[in-house]
């Protein structure tokens, strides 16, 4: 590789290894926290591979996406690890680590009807700041799309927020 390549990839990770670390630590579960340097090096391994795919006005984002395909595929691999060894867990909700984190019951509830794209894109935009250019790059969409797709998640928990039953 060309030394401007080295030098680029460099950045990346020194800028945006640990916005990575913590983006898959939020979102760990089922996996271990063990499995977390596992995680971020395999992202930044794909950065590495793929790094004249990086979009430069969009490298957060861009390897923000790798890492939830990276922690996409682990999961699977996981699954079918239980599955053939005979432990496949019960069937029921356990608390994510966002539902551990928040401590108003309101916007926990509400974060848990909401289904797991409108949750990843409301939580992508509020806990890991990406705005709709940042977001479009991660989904791979347009900047519109990306914006009509936040609009309506936050609309969508602004009103189950708003009628949430906490006792």
């Amino acid at each position: 590789m060309a030394r401007m390549d080295q030098e680029r990839f460099s950045r990346i990770v020194t800028e945006h290894s640990g916005a990575v670390a913590n983006y898959l630590r939020r979102r760990l579960y089922p996996l271990s926290v063990s499995d977390l340097d596992d995680l971020v090096e395999e992202t930044m391994i794909v950065v590495w591979r793929r790094l004249n795919d990086v979009p430069p006005d969009a490298e957060l984002a861009w390897t923000l996406g790798v890492a939830r395909n990276v922690l996409r595929n682990a999961r699977r691999a996981r699954a079918r690890r239980s599955a053939m060894e005979g432990h496949v867990r019960t069937p029921g909700y356990d608390a994510s680590a966002e539902d551990h984190v928040l401590a108003d019951a309101g916007v926990r509830e509400a974060l848990a009807a909401l289904d797991d794209d409108e949750r990843d894109i409301v939580l992508l935009n509020a806990w890991d700041g990406l705005d709709t250019h940042a977001l479009a790059a991660y989904y791979a969409i347009s900047t519109n799309a990306a914006a009509v797709r936040l609009s309506r998640a936050q609309r969508r928990f602004r009103d189950l927020l708003a009628t949430a039953d906490v006792s």
